[in-house]
């Protein structure tokens, strides 16, 4: 073979080696998008075992104080992954993932015990639809234009089977959630032209499995039901991993 032929042969194998995926490095990202009066710390199980298998996770860290402000702030995450998204939200991150999950980028969602409103639906509609037989929020009453969870009663209407020190520090540390988040209508519901799956907590006593069931069949969800409180990721991490793996996988 002569020099120049070598060369450039040896030219095109290091291009085509330093373009190529990283042995183990998974071809989408994964943006998860935490609900009302908690933060984004609460991925962390998740994101831990995500993260392990291989996946790029990015972390919304939501205001909560008004569904725009929510939406923007995804938007900018979704932005940075360097991959096509699977896009998961949590509780009333889902109707922040209905709308922001129109974005282009975004490849499918993944909803966990959450709202997933319709085009000029309010969070506030689908959570106080009626429910017999189910218990509801403990909220307090509104006060300076946010809402909070009872903190007497956060730990065994949010996460009774979740370490009870760590139930009790969530009380205490709760982020008020904005009625510009609870009360605004959704634009765009993303869940009409997108591939969606749905882990319903059948043990939820902040949305109720009623509800749940009612919006994952509209949305014409893959449903995939657990025996959990509302805080699914701290309760049972494992199994919304493979949920929201077994979607990126779909997604590719």
């Amino acid at each position: 073979m002569k020099p120049i032929a070598l060369g450039v042969l040896l030219a095109m194998t290091l291009a085509s080696a330093s373009s190529a995926q990283t042995p183990g490095e998974k071809p989408v990202s994964i943006v998860l998008v935490h609900g009302a009066f908690v933060d984004a710390s609460g991925w962390k199980p998740v994101y831990d075992i995500l993260t392990r298998d291989g996946y790029e996770v990015l972390v919304v860290q939501n205001p909560t104080v008004t569904l725009q402000g929510d939406v923007e702030a995804t938007r900018q995450v979704i932005a940075r992954a360097t991959k096509p998204v699977v896009l998961v939200g949590h509780s009333y991150g889902g109707a922040v993932i209905t709308e922001a999950g129109t974005d282009p980028k975004v490849r499918s969602l993944v909803y966990l015990a959450a709202f997933a409103p319709d085009v000029g639906e309010t969070v506030f509609e689908l959570a106080t639809r009626p429910t017999p037989g189910e218990p509801g929020a403990p909220l307090l009453p509104p006060s300076d234009g946010f809402l909070l969870v009872d903190p007497a009663k956060f730990p065994a209407a949010f996460a009774p089977d979740v370490d009870s020190a760590t139930t009790r520090f969530m009380a205490a540390s709760q982020v008020p959630w904005g009625l510009g988040a609870v009360q605004a209508k959704i634009a765009k519901a993303a869940w009409k032209d997108k591939p969606v799956s749905f882990m319903l907590t059948t043990r939820d006593h902040m949305v109720p499995p009623s509800t749940q069931r009612f919006l994952a069949t509209r949305a014409k969800a893959k449903i995939v039901e657990i025996q959990s409180s509302h805080a699914v990721m701290l309760a049972h991490p494992s199994e919304v991993a493979e949920l929201i793996e077994s979607a990126a996988v779909e997604a590719r």
